[in-house]
């Protein structure tokens, strides 16, 4: 069924065969109840529109416990709104530079991209900072297609590696690990990359071909010495309640609701697509598409909405199709 609407020409796909996920610079927090409702504004689009925001000292105080993944006292961290302000703020706490933050993780001080600080922090949730390891640099003898990475980035600048498919290239070089930073390929400099940006790199490596990886590991406790892979650990989760503090590039914070039954699945169907289309995964900009698409009467309406609010994708047709209709599938239960 084609749109009805004068669309950008179809963009080709940004990544074709290596994965790509991000951590955006939006992120939730669940764990706030009883602040009107669920859903509370800490700045800009509060309360009445046309008022301005409320002063800093009535807005809800939100601290956050953390540690540095390898080992150190507790720190308290509060007033931030983005990741790089997260960052900034961890860096204060222990008296280092923001730059050596490389990701986070939740209630669990290993390189768990389960627990990937990124999607969710409920507000018992406990915070680790992986920070800046040993630097190493490998060969890499491309000798198929695909590498067998996916890709995440940390939204401040910093690429590095999600998941290594089993029995794939990368797999059987023993010294790339998950959670490992991309510094550059092949002497090109990758800091201020995103995800797809690096995977596509990545991608277009010619077949046949030797290249050499720079990265950077982050520094390990212990008993994190021999982890390769990132699977499931089993940490409790220790965050609780309904709400959820989104982190904004642009703009405060806000506490809102948990996303209910049927935008989760919607969520995770759109993502599913975006992988399929566009070689990357983003439940921040899955859900954003959700949320555009989930009170429109028909698929033009639909584009419409992406043009004005996502342009810059050049989302193709079918893709929009799709993605209607899955949001319309999570709607009715189907799966």
């Amino acid at each position: 069924m084609p749109l009805g609407l004068g669309r950008r020409k179809k963009a080709s796909p940004l990544v074709e065969n290596e994965e790509a996920e991000p951590i955006r610079a939006g992120l939730n927090v669940p764990g706030l109840d009883g602040l009107d409702g669920g859903r509370v504004s800490l700045g800009e689009g509060a309360a009445h529109e046309g008022l301005p925001p409320p002063p800093t000292s009535l807005r809800p105080r939100l601290i956050f416990h953390t540690q540095l993944a390898h080992g150190s006292p507790t720190g308290r961290i509060e007033g931030f709104s983005n990741v790089r302000e997260l960052y900034a703020k961890i860096g204060e706490a222990f008296g280092i530079p923001p730059t050596e933050v490389m990701f986070c993780t939740l209630n669990t001080h290993k390189v768990d991209m389960d627990k990937l600080l990124g999607g969710q922090i409920g507000l018992e949730d406990f915070i680790f900072a992986h920070v800046k390891g040993q630097k190493k640099e490998v060969e890499v003898f491309k000798g198929e297609d695909a590498l067998g990475l996916t890709i995440t980035d940390n939204g401040a600048g910093y690429a590095f590696i999600k998941r290594i498919r089993e029995g794939s290239i990368i797999h059987q070089i023993q010294v790339i690990n998950v959670g490992d930073m991309i510094e550059s390929i092949n002497g090109q400099i990758l800091i201020g990359c995103r995800h797809y940006e690096v995977a596509k790199m990545l991608k277009e490596l010619p077949k046949g071909k030797t290249f050499f990886l720079k990265m950077v590991e982050p520094l390990k406790a212990f008993d994190m010495i021999s982890q390769r892979s990132g699977s499931r650990s089993g940490s409790a989760q220790l965050g609780t309640g309904r709400g959820t503090l989104r982190l904004r590039s642009k703009g405060p914070a806000t506490v809102e609701e948990l996303p209910s039954a049927f935008e989760e699945k919607a969520i995770e169907k759109v993502d599913d697509l975006l992988e399929s289309y566009m070689g990357i995964r983003d439940s921040e900009l899955a859900a954003t598409m959700v949320e555009l698409g989930k009170d429109k009467k028909n698929p033009d309406e639909f584009a419409e909405a992406l043009d004005e609010t996502l342009g810059d994708f050049a989302f193709p047709d079918e893709f929009v199709f799709d993605v209607w209709g899955a949001i319309g599938d999570a709607k009715v239960g189907r799966v």
